[in-house]
Formats: structure tokens, C-alpha cells, sequence
């Protein structure tokens, strides 16, 4: 990847699932080495816009680049491109049956010929890197949730991938936990040289990280610019979701309007 290209960059894309269109008409482009938000309620296209950032969802329409190529059609060409995106599940994803440090091995002894004392080397600096070194003989069921967060962002970067995905990183953790996985996020970003795309709703917890911001409502990105932009702009619909009005231009229902699939979205009760 050049050093002048964006790490991701759409054009014109159409997502649709289930035959209905979820996004439609999406410009974008992520900067190297930024912090890009994507925000927007729930059931707004988030985690589809996500799905096709992986190649799980190949858009009907336009154009997606991801670290500097086209994705790829071809099973094994986007495996290949996969490797270079670490992506932190909702749920983390981690296995029960293994200890932590097995759960952080696994994407190195899936992909990768090292021999087990290189691996176990860099388990530890994984660990070490989220601030979790000791916990590496427990099982997740024995971690809170923030450290099992973290032991989920430390197997996503056990490859070293240049991009990060975070796909609502603060569901279900307290504010404290939730301060430490937004601080984590942008120290390592900072240190490893990453650039980094948090999908989310939590909105005031993720601005102070941010670089650039998206909003996502009604099929289509109403917001791109900077936090500070953000926070002062005065559009009606991108108000109503910072404010969690229920009454606006975002319908709070669950009916398909001009084709675009919406759902009813979850606003969060305030602190």
C-alpha cells in the first residue's frame, strides 16, 4: 500500500441484504494511521458497512479498496487480505475451551509456520501490549468482561495487521472498562502505526479518539468530517441522533422507506 493511499476507500457502493438496499450512494475514504468513528443508531448499516469491508458482503454496486487494492472476489485472494484486518467482535469470539494465551495463539498457529517458542513469545508481547500479561493460564469464563475485551484486541492483533476494525467495542462494559478499552484503542493505534475504524452508537466515548467521523442514518452517510465538526453542526438528523431525540428526521420504526431497510433504533438512556 502507498503512503499517500487511504487504507479504505468506496465509491458509489450499494449494500443490500436481503433484497432490500441497506446503503446506498457511500462515498469514503479512511486515512492512513487515523481514528475514523462511523456512527449511527442501531439497525442505521453499520455492521453491514463493516460486513463489506471484510468481503463478507460484496456490495451490488461501486467500488471498495481496502489497504491499497480492489477486494477481491476470489476466496483465496481475500483470505490473503484478511490477514492484513484485525477485526474486534461485539463478543468477543473467543473460545472457552482454550486458555487465553491459546485463544491469542490461534490465528499464529492457523497462519502462520512459527515454531511454538516464537509463538509464545509473541502471545506475551500481545498481553503485555493490552496490559494483560499475567492472565495468559486463565480461561475467558474466569475474566471480567473489559479484560475479556482486551484478550479479544490482542488475538486480532496477533497477525499484525495494519487495519483494525472495532465493532462496537463498549457493548456491555461499565464506564470505567469502557475508558480503558477507548484509551487502549488509541495508544496502540498510535505506537503500532495502525489506522483504525470504530463502528459504533457510543457516541461521546468515542469522539475524544477520533480523527474523522461518520454518521450513518437512513441508508446513507449524512456526516463526514472532523469531531469538532461534528459537535458543532446544526443538521436536524445528525442533532437527533447525537441528542437521542425519538422524534426527527430518523424514523423510530422498523418499515422500509424509498426501498431503504430501517430499523428500529436502540437510542442509549443517558448517563
Amino acid at each position: 500500500m502507498s503512503l499517500d493511499s487511504p487504507a479504505v476507500h468506496l465509491t458509489g457502493v450499494r449494500l443490500v441484504r436481503d433484497g432490500r438496499r441497506v446503503l446506498d450512494g457511500v462515498d469514503l475514504v479512511v486515512p492512513r494511521g487515523a481514528i475514523t468513528a462511523v456512527l449511527g443508531p442501531s439497525g442505521s448499516g453499520k455492521s453491514t458497512l463493516l460486513a463489506a469491508l471484510t468481503g463478507e458482503l460484496q456490495p451490488a454496486a461501486g467500488r471498495i479498496e481496502v489497504l491499497g487494492q480492489p477486494l477481491p472476489r476470489d476466496k483465496r485472494a481475500l483470505l490473503q487480505l484478511r490477514k492484513g484486518i484485525g477485526v474486534l467482535l461485539q463478543g468477543n469470539g473467543l473460545l472457552t475451551d482454550l486458555t487465553v494465551a491459546e485463544n491469542i495463539a490461534l490465528p499464529l498457529r492457523t497462519h502462520t509456520t512459527l515454531p511454538g517458542p516464537v509463538i509464545d513469545r509473541l502471545v506475551a508481547m500481545k498481553l503485555h501490549a493490552v496490559g494483560l500479561r499475567a492472565v495468559g493460564g486463565a480461561y475467558p469464563r474466569e475474566l471480567s468482561g473489559g479484560m475479556a475485551r482486551r484478550v479479544a484486541l490482542a488475538r486480532a492483533l496477533a497477525l499484525d495487521p495494519p487495519l483494525m476494525i472495532y465493532d462496537e467495542p463498549l457493548t456491555g462494559l461499565d464506564p470505567i472498562a469502557s475508558g480503558v478499552i477507548m484509551s487502549l484503542i488509541a495508544r496502540l493505534n498510535a505506537s503500532l502505526g495502525l489506522t483504525s475504524i470504530i463502528v459504533t452508537h457510543h457516541v461521546h466515548e468515542t469522539l475524544p479518539i477520533a480523527d474523522r467521523a461518520i454518521v450513518i442514518a437512513n441508508g446513507r452517510i449524512v456526516f463526514s468530517g472532523t469531531p469538532g465538526e461534528l459537535q458543532a453542526t446544526t443538521d436536524p438528523l445528525v442533532l437527533q441522533f447525537l441528542r437521542g431525540d425519538p422524534d426527527g428526521p430518523i424514523a423510530f420504526d422498523a418499515v422500509p422507506r424509498d426501498g431503504l431497510a430501517l430499523e428500529a433504533p436502540a437510542f442509549e438512556e443517558p448517563a
